[in-house]
């Protein structure tokens, strides 16, 4: 027993998995060494989460033990997961390499093996042609089998070499020894291209899963650009650079105006506004003054501030959103999954129905047992080839993805098709989402004791906005610059923290911005203009006030307008049976006005990033399969959670990386189409999947000579070749009817 104060956890990339079957393989082979206590493989990352005690055993017998099976753990701790990714760019051009020239070499052999069979010489230029496809270029898959084998393990390559080997060792005996089968009374075929159209479909199939492995980490890394690489820290000797891994807890910074902040902390002295989207998700950046919180990787936007560091290091608000979107981007497996495990169990049934087929004709065969016993046993290996089987999922997956791309709907992996049906509650972001993400002007009033004509005063209105350094100011410049308003010359501008602006035209005192500005004043506000703004507060829109040193003269509602469709695709994921719920960082009122106009009544409001994610947990306990829609940096933690996670085309870079759907309209009315394509892709995985099947379970009796005792019958392994072609054909063919079923 290994006591647990001497035990370490260490965290290696992994080299060579391509299906969960080798995950589960590096996993057991890991655990099976003296010393380690613990081993769980995460496919998603591909890495391998190792406790062991030091003193029993050292990384270098990991590597070794995984080496054993044909993977590779990288032992750079500090460089590994660059050395990770620079071995999978490596390996992912090596395999194109290949295919283009298996590719090259494999239609000149299925054009001679099934239209020019009887030229002269046909079958010794198979011969050359397919021995550098299965021996060079599909070398990987006997090496990979061999090394299975040498630990009593077995997955698609050990299918794949036994079939293909077996195959093209029949065909070169009977491309050198045809006599010995003229002799028996039988035609000696070759089987020189199903062999290597075998290796190039798998290859093909490996291809596409190093493209989407290659792209696993882009959003970590977007993530982890967002935190600055250096810091002005303030000392006694004044400001200098300091690298931001340096920063410790209590060191005063300095952050100048469009600087990235670079750890969470107090603000002690300056003001300024912070855009903190990412955490908020909301559009208007944040005003910032003395004790407020910041947090790394919010973004400064106009003024500079000093602020006390809080949070360092792994301990920041963006690390922890780091470190929970790789959590749950690893704890997904893939729908290949399942054809693998399945694998795993076809291999070892088909070897032993080969051999028995082979033992059955020895035993009780009649004058040419050993002959058709043979026969039989090639027949088994090559009808029972995974072509199928491994074509079932990948053509389904392929023609879905196409199919959302056709309606704007971008799909990033099987797993998105696969859970997508199965959705019964879905959460969404407001801001960006349901909402367009960006302020408008809605409703300008003025007030009506002034004179008609009101160009003079919209134009000191719009120098004001044009100067100040609020968010919402950008609304109002646009409004006035839509109905060509010209800017007025005014004078002594001067920014009121917390309040707005004000500024002096013809000699006159003007003023924008809060409640607060006409209150410090003393003015009253018109009883007309009054009820205009309680019922625009209701409507949850942000109001502006216009006004001089003795009246209020306009208010401006400001608001993130409805999307058109978002009303009507809450109502059809709310017919289907699916629960709607809307989580926001705005405040309580808005996020009511809100959910009252789209129908949504489950809602939650103020709510962090990490607040989204657990609430995605929550609903996840109670054993719903939930799935996430949203836009910003602070939706990725609860996307990367979800069980499906779709992202708005218009959103930020990492929210549409960590989700597994993107809709490049940005409009919810995809969504409903995205959860049907699912389950009109997955039903024809399940139809794929019941005829590989099928075509298995009476094939393989027949070749192996189930009915010659009855009628005489024993299939041709040429004919075998055949129908194996015909069952690839059937599976994708019955894929492509996607193509044309109705959204």
């Amino acid at each position: 027993m290994l006591e647990r104060e001497n035990i370490q956890t260490i965290s290696l990339p992994i080299l060579g998995m391509t299906c969960a079957a080798c995950a589960i393989s590096v996993e057991s082979m890991v655990k099976s060494l003296f010393g380690v206590q613990k081993a769980e493989v995460n496919y998603a990352t591909q890495t391998v989460k190792i406790d062991f005690d030091p003193s029993s055993v050292q990384p270098p017998k990991f590597q070794e033990a995984v080496q054993s099976i044909g993977y590779d753990l990288i032992l750079d701790t500090e460089k590994g997961k660059e050395a990770q990714e620079e071995a999978q760019k490596s390996n992912y051009k090596a395999l194109k390499r290949r295919i283009i020239a298996t590719t090259i070499l494999t239609i000149p052999i299925v054009i001679l093996g099934m239209f020019l069979m009887d030229i002269p010489y046909a079958n010794y230029m198979m011969l050359v042609l397919s021995t550098p496809v299965l021996f060079i270029f599909g070398k990987s898959f006997f090496t990979n089998a061999y090394k299975q084998a040498k630990h009593r393990k077995a997955n698609m390559d050990t299918l794949v070499a036994l079939s293909t080997g077996i195959a093209y060792l029949f065909s070169v005996f009977n491309t050198f020894y045809p006599a010995f089968w003229h002799q028996r009374g039988l035609h000696p075929h070759v089987y020189y291209e199903a062999a290597a159209v075998v290796i190039l479909f798998i290859m093909l199939g490996k291809l596409l899963e190093e493209r989407a492995k290659s792209n696993t980490s882009s959003a970590i890394k977007k993530l982890i650009g967002l935190q600055p690489k250096s810091v002005l820290i303030i000392t006694d000797s004044g400001e200098r650079e300091i690298p931001v891994s340096e920063v410790q807890v209590g060191n005063q910074l300095l952050v100048r105006s469009g600087e990235k902040i670079p750890v969470d902390g107090e603000v002690y002295n300056g003001t300024s506004y912070v855009d903190e989207s990412m955490i908020t998700g909301e559009p208007i950046a944040i005003q910032k003054i003395s004790g407020d919180k910041v947090f790394a990787g919010t973004i400064n936007q106009k003024g500079s501030f000093r602020f006390r560091a809080e949070k360092v290091g792994a301990d920041t608000m963006l690390s922890q959103i780091i470190q929970l979107v790789q959590d749950a981007q690893g704890s997904k497996a893939p729908v290949q999954k399942l054809v693998d495990k399945i694998a795993g169990i076809f291999v070892p049934i088909v070897i032993l129905i080969s051999l028995s087929s082979l033992g059955a004709w020895v035993l009780f065969g009649g004058e040419h047992a050993f002959t058709q016993g043979l026969l039989a046993m090639v027949t088994v290996l090559v009808i029972a080839c995974p072509c199928a089987l491994g074509l079932a999922t990948p053509t389904a997956i392929m023609v879905g993805i196409g199919k959302g791309a056709e309606n704007g709907i971008l799909i990033k992996d099987a797993e998105a098709l696969e859970l997508g049906y199965k959705v019964n509650a879905i959460i969404l972001d407001k801001t960006g989402t349901i909402t367009e993400g960006k302020p408008t002007v809605t409703d300008i009033y003025w007030n009506p004791a002034l004179p008609e004509d009101k160009k003079a005063l919209e134009s000191i209105f719009l120098a004001l906005e044009q100067q100040s350094e609020h968010p919402l100011a950008e609304a109002i410049v646009k409004y006035f610059r839509e109905i060509e308003v010209i800017s007025a010359p005014v004078e002594h501008f001067e920014s009121l923290t917390g309040k707005g602006v004000a500024a002096i035209f013809n000699g006159e005192k003007y003023l924008a911005g809060s409640k607060k500005l006409f209150t410090d004043l003393k003015i009253e506000i018109p009883e007309v203009l009054k009820e205009r703004v309680n019922q625009l507060q209701a409507q949850a829109k942000t109001v502006i006030y216009f006004l001089n040193e003795s009246q209020i003269l306009a208010t401006v509602a400001i608001t993130d307008k409805i999307k058109g469709g978002s009303r009507k695709a809450i109502s059809q994921l709310k017919s289907r049976g699916i629960d709607v719920y809307m989580l926001t960082g705005d405040n309580k009122q808005t996020a009511a006005a809100v959910a009252a106009q789209v129908g949504i009544t489950r809602y939650k409001a103020e709510v962090f990033p990490a607040d989204k994610a657990a609430f995605v947990k929550k609903l996840q306990a109670e054993k719903k399969v939930v799935g996430m829609i949203g836009d910003g940096i602070n939706d990725s933690q609860a996307l990367a959670q979800a069980n499906l996670s779709i992202a708005m085309g218009k959103g930020s870079d990492i929210a549409i990386d960590v989700a597994k759907i993107t809709l490049v309209s940005s409009d919810l009315q995809q969504v409903p189409k995205a959860l049907r394509l699912s389950r009109l892709t997955v039903k024809t995985i399940r139809q794929n999947l019941f005829w590989a099947f099928i075509y298995n379970l009476i094939g393989i009796p027949i070749a192996a000579g189930i009915l010659y005792p009855f009628n005489g019958f024993l299939l041709n392994p040429m004919i075998a070749g055949a129908a194996m072609a015909l069952s690839s054909v059937s599976v994708v063919s019955n894929s492509l009817r996607l193509k044309w079923r109705k959204q």
